[in-house]
């Protein structure tokens, strides 16, 4: 657990903006209560502030690892390789086409 008195950072707030916001759209926060907190968590200085913003929400689970992660592959990558072919062959198509033009 975090020191409550630990001075928190903008990336604390997001998240916890974000816990909002996934609490509203479970129907555990009113639009009204959402506008209330997320204008307590943009004020708050420390951890004990913002985890008094959601002390009466339930904890979320932990993320789940990416599929990626737990295959020990990255498809980031992968993707990332394929759409940069795609992208050469296309030129290279290209090419052929305006050269056979001429």
């Amino acid at each position: 657990m975090t020191n409550p008195g630990l001075r928190a950072s903008d990336d604390d707030r997001r998240r916890v903006v974000a816990a909002l916001e996934r609490h509203t759209a479970a129907g555990r926060l009113t639009l009204d209560e959402f506008s209330e907190r997320v204008g307590l968590v943009f004020a708050a200085a420390t951890h004990g502030d913002l985890a008094v913003v959601t002390r009466d929400l339930p904890p979320e689970p932990p993320a789940a690892p990416a599929m990626s992660t737990v295959l020990g592959q990255s498809t980031d990558h992968r993707q990332l390789l394929v759409a940069f072919l795609l992208a050469a062959i296309t030129i290279a198509v290209l090419g052929v086409i305006l050269a056979i033009a001429r």
